[in-house]
Formats: C-alpha cells, structure tokens, sequence
C-alpha cells in the first residue's frame, strides 16, 4: 500500500486517528544532533522536518514538544502529551509505541582515554570496565542488555558521565563523539561500532492499523524521493546515513 492511494476520505480517518486534538504534536529529541537541532522555540533537522511533512499532507497543524532526551520524548508519546515521535527502534519500547522502519542508521560507538589499553569494542565488555551512558537512550537500553561483563553508569550525559566520574569507556552516537574526541586529544574512539542505532517514526500502539500503516508507506516513500537526505542536508548532516 503506497500513500499515493489514500483517497481524501481515507486521510481524514487517518488525520483524525492520529491527531484527535486537531493539532498533531510531535515529541523531538533535541539530545540528538544528528536528529534535531536549534531550541525548544525554534527547532530545526529532520526529525522537525519529517513532522511538518506527515502535518502537511494530513491536513493538520504541527506542534513540536522538544525534549534534552530520548527518554523524556518517550514519556511524552507514551503518556498521551505527544501522537507522534522520532525514536531509535529498541524492543523496550516496542511495547508501547508503534514503529516505522527507520529513515536514518547512526552508529554507537565507544570513547576510552587516549592511553586505555581498551583496543577494541569487545574489550569493553569486561570485568572492572565501567561505560558511561545517556540514561534511557538507544545505547543504555542495548547495552544493558548486551554487556555481560562491563558495568553500565547512566547520567545526563555519557561522555559527561565518562569523564566527570572517570570511568573506563564513554558510549554515544558517532557524529557528537567524533565531535567530541577532535577538541579533547586526552579521549579516543574505539574502532568500530557496538551496535547500529535504527531511528524510526512511531506512534502509540493503540492507534488504528490504517495510521500505522499510512505512516509505514509514507517513511518509505520520503526515503525513495530524496526527502529524508535532503532534509539531512539541509541541516548539515550526512545524506548517507539514510536507512536502505
């Protein structure tokens, strides 16, 4: 099923599905650089973007929630304040929020100190090794699932978190990492990656089959035309990082 069939009668079901307020509100993490940038008053990037788009061809109004967390922006959509939200796809949260197939893929990766004898993403899951994560982000739910051995501290921040406590090894999304290693020489990232974070568009699970799906094939669709790399663009991102 493709968007392009949805008739006008069919839109308005959906609009009123997904929007019962009559104004669609959408939860933005603008923790995530790679998603969102600007302020609460101004947000901008593609997760602001993608909202206005599904609002414009629904017929409906954006609003944007910002939140400083992926944790916070789930509350948000779980507790009824938001009806849509830009979220890394995590089996935690597929309990409760119905999931597109992701528009971007961004990385996780590691930092450690320069002088670390911490070489590679499996020496981290070890006894004594402690990682420093964003609480309730993609990486913390993964990693507290994943890691064996190692020992997960959550903060606000995890390189913040990393370093204000002096732990083993910091984990985070790639771009703000690179970022943050390139003014701190005393850090360096850890080759490779420890997971693939997918970033998808969700709604709650208790919305109609139909909306969901309208959601699905328009995801789909914005990632064929060019939209979703145009969008990355737009706000200096990288267009490769669009989900096949």
């Amino acid at each position: 099923m493709t968007t392009k069939h949805h008739d006008r009668h069919d839109l308005a079901a959906i609009a009123a599905d997904l929007a019962p307020t009559g104004v669609l509100r959408a939860s933005i993490n603008l923790g995530n650089p790679v998603l969102a940038q600007g302020t609460p008053e101004a947000p901008a990037g593609i997760t602001v973007d993608l909202a206005r788009e599904i609002g414009r061809r629904l017929g409906r109004p954006v609003e944007t929630l910002c939140f400083d967390a992926a944790r916070k922006s789930f509350e948000a959509m779980t507790d009824g304040r938001a009806d849509l939200c830009f979220l890394a796809v995590d089996p935690a949260r597929e309990k409760k929020v119905a999931f597109t197939a992701p528009y971007v893929v961004i990385e996780g990766v590691y930092a450690v100190p320069r002088d670390s004898p911490l070489t590679t993403v499996e020496d981290i899951d070890t006894p004594g090794v402690r990682v420093g994560v964003k609480q309730g982000s993609a990486y913390d739910l993964h990693l507290t699932r994943a890691l064996a051995h190692a020992t997960v501290v959550r903060g606000a921040e995890g390189v913040d978190t990393f370093r204000t406590l002096d732990l083993e090894a910091g984990a985070g999304i790639r771009q703000p990492m690179a970022a943050y290693v390139a003014a701190h020489p005393e850090v360096r990232l850890i080759d490779g990656r420890f997971m693939e974070i997918r970033q998808a568009v969700g709604t709650a699970t208790d919305r109609a089959p139909e909306t969901v799906a309208y959601l699905r094939s328009l995801v789909e669709e914005l990632k064929r035309n060019g939209f979703v790399a145009d969008a990355l663009r737009r706000s200096d991102q990288d267009p490769a990082l669009v989900a096949p």
